[in-house]
């Protein structure tokens, strides 16, 4: 599947962009604070694109003005998406385009895609102590936050850290992107 919006493709992974993931992923600004260590390589971008990057739901966010990838951003079955109809949002982006609104504009569209189109009731997203970019996209979204967890295991890191948890609903989802004119769902006042 391909999403689209103003400035980006959201479309599957390929190995043939693997050279394009390095270029971003080996940054250590980059993965580690996502609890993830830097790729090493081409190669191992191209086997980190194989073996987790394909997965359903996983998008490269592709830049509409080049046609290249510049990060990732999924919807992903793990620990906080326990039941069939929940998902948690996990997104990555390169440092060069941090701060330009690329990751509150691809997961917008990943949201709606969630609700309207795959009609998940509840979409949970969290962030390590410290990371205050990705906390500040779960804001600028409408995330709600829930809890903060300590010692959560970063199997990848070898470590374990404080972890911070929101929500987002599909009424949530529903209140936030009721277009201008448009009266309340019932039940939403």
């Amino acid at each position: 599947m391909i999403l689209e919006t103003e400035h980006l493709i959201l479309r599957p992974w390929s190995e043939a962009d693997a050279e394009e993931c390095y270029k971003y992923a080996k940054d250590p600004l980059v993965g580690p604070a996502a609890g993830w260590p830097v790729h090493t390589g081409v190669e191992n971008s191209r086997q980190i694109i194989r073996d987790v990057l394909t997965a359903p739901e996983t998008y490269a966010i592709v830049l509409r003005e080049t046609g290249l990838p510049v990060g990732s951003i999924g919807l992903h079955r793990n620990d906080l998406a326990e039941k069939d109809d929940e998902a948690e949002l996990g997104y990555w982006i390169g440092v060069p385009y941090w701060g330009r609104g690329l990751v509150p504009e691809a997961a917008r569209e990943l949201l709606r895609h969630a609700f309207e189109d795959l009609k998940l009731a509840r979409i949970w997203c969290g962030y390590y102590d410290g990371n205050d970019k990705s906390k500040r996209v779960q804001e600028k979204l409408g995330f709600r936050y829930q809890r903060a967890e300590e010692n959560v295991p970063v199997p990848q890191m070898g470590e374990t850290r404080k972890g911070h948890v929101n929500l987002m609903t599909r009424e949530d989802w529903l209140e936030n992107n009721r277009r201008p004119g448009t009266l309340p769902r019932p039940g939403n006042s």
